[in-house]
């Protein structure tokens, strides 16, 4: 592009220079989809990698079950964060993955909660007493049948030996922040979310955090989907297993579980 030389007189080369250099050379949209729990850590992530690169990311959060559907079917995401295994394995069955993208990013954990103005401390062991805790209430958590957090509910509450009197009164939501709303609203009197989406809400109490044997390790995979990665989704899939957007994670309360891509290979 020629520059006008009344811009060079006014502005002068090396103010020039520092824009061109700020600026990045052509910007790409990347759109990921991410598992409604992720929301606040990855927008705060995939910041810090806009500022650095100039590039736009356009963020979908929904639950994983929602959003595996919607790339099997031809939705735009070029990276797909679950919030379990099932629902990253049913887009690979399909075909929908970049061969070798696939990486464990991040871990969480199984927590009870109640509102705020009604606090509990409930001791989660087996056998504990859940109808004590709910009253005449009901229990919200993600549908058992498809959202992730709901499968892991099921079974924390089947090893606890309490799924027969839970599953008559449960808020099958359809997603974790769904259940969570449920109870900041005082529609149910207990719900069972992740601890990153309790930390996020100051109108509930966490009464218990379930113990890590009684279901299975809560895992967030990642993964590139297959006809629409590109050089820059592909920078960012590196971006969010790197030094900084794990302490972004480790901020919003997740494990991080994995390795920068520079000690990988």
């Amino acid at each position: 592009m020629r520059v006008p030389s009344s811009l060079l007189r006014r502005l002068g080369l090396p103010a020039l220079l520092a824009c061109a250099l700020a600026a990045p050379a052509h910007a790409v949209e990347v759109t990921v989809y991410a598992a409604a729990s992720l929301s606040q850590a990855l927008q705060e992530a995939v910041q810090a990698w806009k500022a650095r690169t100039g590039h736009v990311v356009r963020a979908s959060f929904a639950a994983s079950s929602t959003l595996a559907r919607q790339i099997e079917n031809g939705a735009p995401a070029a990276l797909f964060l679950s919030a379990d295994e099932a629902w990253m394995d049913y887009l690979a069955q399909r075909g929908r993955l970049v061969p070798g993208s696939r990486v464990d990013l991040l871990g969480n954990r199984l927590v009870l909660v109640t509102p705020a103005d009604r606090p509990q401390e409930v001791r989660l062991a087996p056998g504990f007493d859940l109808a004590a805790v709910l009253g005449k209430g009901r229990l919200a958590t993600g549908d058992p049948a498809h959202v992730p957090v709901g499968k892991y509910a099921q079974a924390a509450l089947t090893g606890l030996g309490v799924w027969p009197q839970a599953q008559p009164r449960l808020v099958r939501a359809d997603s974790v922040r769904a259940a969570l709303a449920y109870v900041e609203r005082g529609e149910a009197a207990a719900g069972i979310v992740y601890a990153t989406d309790a930390a996020v809400a100051p109108r509930v109490h966490v009464a218990g955090v379930f113990p890590a044997d009684s279901h299975p390790r809560i895992v967030y995979p990642m993964a590139l989907v297959a006809g629409q990665d590109s050089e820059a989704a592909r920078a960012l899939h590196d971006f969010l297993q790197g030094q900084e957007a794990a302490e972004v994670f480790m901020r919003h309360g997740f494990a991080v579980l994995a390795m920068p891509p520079a000690v990988r290979r």
